[in-house]
């Protein structure tokens, strides 16, 4: 019979963050304000050069909509997906910090190589080297973007009541930085780019990420910065594979109990997750076998700790809310595709007597400006009065907070659909439906329902997202944790691609293809409106159940262990 005890072993070289307090005269928002201008200048360079990418494909590459479409999600998906990369470097080797350094001077020297592309090479040799640089500022954005959110977040401590409390608010004020950034690009380098030229519309990012790389690097003496704790991956790998070889272990009959890290058993609970019933199976790992009670040190790959164990838990919750929200990111990630080609066919002419056309990419800015304007109202009005009634510390729980959001994509695909079909309907009525360049008597006004449907969505979900990857992932891989949030985005934009193609080559067979050529009049684009909120609808399904059965991280300490 298995018994009550445990053992007691030395602490291994994979260990967590640091856990003892933090400099108390360094850190806080006097750290993370210099954080948040890194991000936001990095903002306003990524939305300045992905705001009007579909345009600048399309008019001066010439690629066709369909091909320009896939290749806007493509990039959007590689920006997304690198930052797995480094934010395992950042975890494992280099710090958050050099990190940071390096990716954004790679970043900057990607937005450099992108203004020479435009502005010096000749038309018929640009797209090799722009296509070139754009994947260089994804290598900067893959080092950037998981480290820059997590390393401003370490620099309040939980030790501190007073800084534990203001990190609760961080991440919607932190995204309303992002957004801040976003909407400035998209305001200003649009409209440059579209009458003014688009080296000038390029080159204002590279000046403004410059600067933001001057203003980070001067708070370097105020920041907090936590040690690289070597691959957290190795670790993984470390208790799937001895859970695998005792598999057969029944803790019943052959077990001499769990084995216990020094200071999961002892006073320093601080960092001691408690105990879950959730995958089981990786129990394993952790139970002692004769061959483990040997003397000797304890072998990595044959028994870990009941800590190291539940760290793998937290990570193995996460996947399948992760696949979950996989359909929101294909929503998204028509913002930067289809709703600006609908809005090239629109009239954008302001007032009845004006010459002044909205550039199509500047309707971005409207998710960007409900963001602005809904951050406020969610952290101020909604969370207290939410409050009152559940007596939760947040108003709603972070999972509440990112199935609304999807709940809201959901209605964003339905409109999309609607206000398209009546786009097609007047094309067809004014006898325009093959002539795809021609402006409809249709105002551009009509599209705003749906791009501020989008900015309610990110507020949920997008925020939702963040704080669950940053809050529920072990300490030593939150990088990564940011890192597998923002890939979500990513995998979505080959997803949308690769339905796409699908959809291309299914509805091909039967003689009318949808998102063919340059005719978005004949593209059937609200079909695939509705396709896209059906899928999103069955994700939803999908998500609620997969929410309920969810098992938030929880401290020994606070189960009063």
């Amino acid at each position: 019979m298995a018994t009550e005890t445990s053992m007691v072993f030395t602490k291994s070289a994979y260990h967590d963050v640091n856990p003892s307090p933090k400099n108390p005269t360094k850190g806080g928002w006097k750290s993370a304000i210099f954080i948040i201008c890194v991000e936001v200048g990095e903002r306003f360079a990524y939305y300045g050069v992905s705001g009007n990418l579909i345009m600048y494909l399309t008019l001066v590459l010439k690629e066709p909509l369909a091909t320009a479409a896939k290749n806007v999600n493509l990039w959007h998906g590689v920006s997304a997906i690198f930052p797995l990369v480094g934010g395992f470097v950042a975890d494992s080797y280099f710090g958050r910090y050099k990190t940071i350094v390096f990716s954004s001077i790679t970043y900057l020297l990607g937005l450099i190589v992108l203004v020479i592309s435009v502005e010096a090479i000749p038309l018929e040799h640009r797209l090799l080297p722009f296509f070139l640089a754009l994947y260089i500022i994804n290598i900067g954005e893959g080092g950037h973007r998981p480290c820059i959110q997590t390393f401003a977040a370490d620099q309040f401590d939980d030790h501190l009541p007073e800084e534990k409390a203001a990190k609760s608010s961080f991440f919607n004020w932190w995204y309303l930085g992002i957004v801040l950034g976003a909407t400035s690009a998209i305001l200003v380098l649009i409209y440059v780019q579209d009458n003014i030229g688009w080296g000038w519309g390029f080159a204002i990012p590279a000046v403004v990420v410059a600067a933001a790389l001057g203003v980070f690097l001067t708070g370097t003496s105020r920041y907090r910065r936590e040690v690289p704790v070597g691959s957290p991956l190795t670790k993984v790998a470390q208790v799937i594979v001895a859970a695998a070889r005792k598999r057969r272990l029944s803790p019943e009959n052959d077990g001499f109990g769990m084995c216990v890290e020094a200071g999961e058993g002892g006073d320093d609970v601080t960092r001691s997750l408690a105990r879950t019933n959730q995958f089981r199976f990786l129990d394993k790992a952790a139970m002692m076998d004769e061959i483990d009670r040997l003397p000797g040190k304890k072998k990595d790959w044959r028994l870990c700790t009941v800590n190291e164990v539940e760290q793998v838990k937290l990570l193995f919750r996460l996947i399948p809310i992760w696949l979950s929200c996989l359909m929101f990111a294909v929503v998204i990630a028509q913002l930067g595709t289809f709703y600006t080609k609908q809005a090239s066919t629109l009239n954008r002419t302001i007032g009845s007597s004006s010459h002044f056309q909205i550039p199509p990419a500047s309707l971005q800015v409207l998710p960007g400006l409900t963001i602005l304007t809904a951050v406020p109202i969610y952290e101020r009005l909604l969370i207290p009065t939410a409050r009152r009634f559940t007596n939760h510390p947040t108003g709603i729980t972070i999972l509440q907070r990112i199935g609304v959001g999807i709940f809201f994509s959901i209605l964003t695909m339905i409109v999309s659909a609607l206000v398209e079909s009546r786009r097609i309907r007047i094309a067809k009525e004014h006898g325009l439906i093959d002539t795809p360049k021609s402006i409809l008597p249709m105002s551009v006004w009509w599209l705003v329902p749906q791009y501020v449907l989008m900015g309610i969505s990110d507020v949920f979900t997008v925020v939702g997202l963040q704080e669950l990857f940053y809050d529920q992932v072990p300490e030593g891989m939150r990088s990564m944790g940011a890192a597998a949030y923002m890939s979500v985005v990513g995998v979505g934009g080959f997803i949308s691609s690769a339905l796409i193609t699908v959809l291309q080559a299914a509805t091909a067979r039967h003689g009318d293809e949808w998102l063919k050529g340059d005719n978005l009049n004949r593209a059937h684009l609200d079909y695939f409106y509705w396709v896209l909120a059906c899928l999103s609808g069955l994700s939803l399904v999908l998500y609620v159940v997969l929410a309920k059965g969810f098992v938030y991280k929880k401290l020994q300490r606070d189960d009063g262990v």
